[in-house]
């Protein structure tokens, strides 16, 4: 800890030597009598200040929490030598807040005896933080020294992203070779019922339908489509975001994906991710928990790089992206180089869909007396509905999503498109 002087120490210095002064030029001793007591002090203090000796641990109560979830954080604290005040802070990072409890805090701690002190912390944001640095500053009885410090005892705290409840998702268009709990187009053994054909040598007697091969006078079969597992690849653009206090376009995609990631993976699916962004990241499509885990983790780590160097989807590895595999992308569409990249994942044959992210919510609405602005706000807006229509005529699904409206509501959006037009 480093010590320094209080002002105190300094006022009660100068009227001491001041008091002395002005007794040998003025040669009248009551003067001396008038400083005696500011010496003295100064005396009692540079003898009885002596350093602190602190021992200070911090514990949190778990590692891992979701957003809005509080925790504690425990700061224990004990001193070999008595501190008259002693003053802590335990500093916050952006995403973390105080829920309840003092901090700063100051507090009385005598020699030998531990004191604890528990602050409540809520979860703002998701992300990966570090806690446990404390800054502290103790002061003698006299107030004439002061001692600061820090103590760093880190704990790591990963705050996962809340997830949206989602009633139904986007069927891929093709079904891979794993059992899973999607109906494939195809035929086989299944339980989803398809049609009825005639009986064919090596059928099964349980697959004879008796109400038609009564009707018809000869032995009628049915036919089922199999359920099969999916490929899906969630496409997270990270190259800009729109952002407004505390909400921003990032933030929702980042939750968005990690609730589709947890809808698909439990249906049985293979699931994958590809962070297009400044800095590339991706995971190989799989499934259970531990790719659950994979993605989650990998979206903490999301955010925005500036990058100037111009990328396309040749550098993303053959793997992450396999045949047949719905590609769900989540991305304003404010880069060109993710707008681009998405266009040509449809040209080579991909079933894409898009979520758009909409950044309009997070734009400042120009005043209508300014005309330029109204003018150039207007432009924009047609600019991104031309955009929309160039990816309809691709056949790319586009759902605008906006703050505070319900995630499944472009997810229908996206659903209906693909229903009804054509492939």
């Amino acid at each position: 800890m480093t010590r320094s002087v209080s002002p105190r120490l300094g006022a009660y210095a100068a009227l001491a030597a001041l008091g002395l002064i002005a007794a040998l030029a003025l040669r009248s001793p009551e003067l001396v009598a008038a400083a005696a007591p500011f010496a003295l002090m100064l005396a009692v203090g540079l003898v009885v200040g002596e350093r602190p000796r602190l021992e200070l641990g911090v514990d949190v109560d778990r590692g891992r929490a979701l957003e809005g979830e509080e925790l504690t954080a425990t700061i224990r604290l004990r001193s070999q030598t008595p501190v008259e005040r002693l003053e802590l802070y335990l500093a916050l990072p952006h995403g973390i807040e105080l829920a309840n409890g003092d901090n700063p805090a100051a507090l009385h701690l005598p020699a030998g005896t531990e004191r604890v002190h528990e602050l409540r912390l809520r979860c703002a944001r998701w992300g990966g933080y570090v806690l446990g640095r404390v800054h502290v500053r103790a002061r003698d009885r006299l107030g004439l020294f002061v001692d600061e410090g820090a103590f760093e005892q880190m704990h790591e705290l990963r705050v996962y992203p809340r997830e949206e409840e989602l009633r139904r998702l986007v069927a891929p268009l093709e079904t891979q070779l794993y059992v899973g709990n999607a109906v494939s187009r195809s035929k086989g053994d299944g339980i989803e019922f398809a049609d009825i054909r005639p009986y064919a040598p090596g059928d099964r007697v349980r697959r004879v339908n008796w109400r038609a091969s009564a009707r018809r006078g000869q032995l009628w079969v049915n036919e089922t489509h199999p359920e099969r597992n999916t490929d899906v690849i969630l496409f997270l653009d990270s190259f800009t975001e729109a952002r407004r206090s505390d909400a921003s376009s990032l933030d929702m995609a980042v939750r968005a994906a990690a609730s589709l990631a947890t809808q698909y993976v439990g249906r049985r699916d293979r699931v994958g991710l590809v962070g297009f962004g400044g800095v590339l990241r991706w995971l190989v499509p799989g499934m259970g928990a531990a790719q659950l885990y994979r993605i989650v983790e990998s979206l903490l780590d999301t955010a925005i790089v500036l990058n100037w160097a111009w990328k396309d989807i040749d550098i993303i590895p053959r793997r992450t992206l396999p045949p047949q595999a719905l590609v769900l992308a989540l991305t304003p569409l404010l880069d060109d180089r993710a707008v681009d990249a998405l266009a040509d994942l449809r040209a080579r044959g991909f079933d894409v869909a898009v979520v758009e992210v909409s950044p309009v919510p997070f734009a400042a609405v120009p005043d209508p007396d300014d005309r330029v602005a109204s003018l150039a706000y207007r432009l924009w807006l047609l600019r991104r509905e031309t955009l929309r229509s160039r990816y309809h005529q691709l056949g790319i699904a586009v759902a605008e999503w906006r703050h505070g409206v319900h995630l499944q509501a472009p997810l229908e959006e996206v659903s209906s498109f693909r229903r009804f037009a054509r492939r």
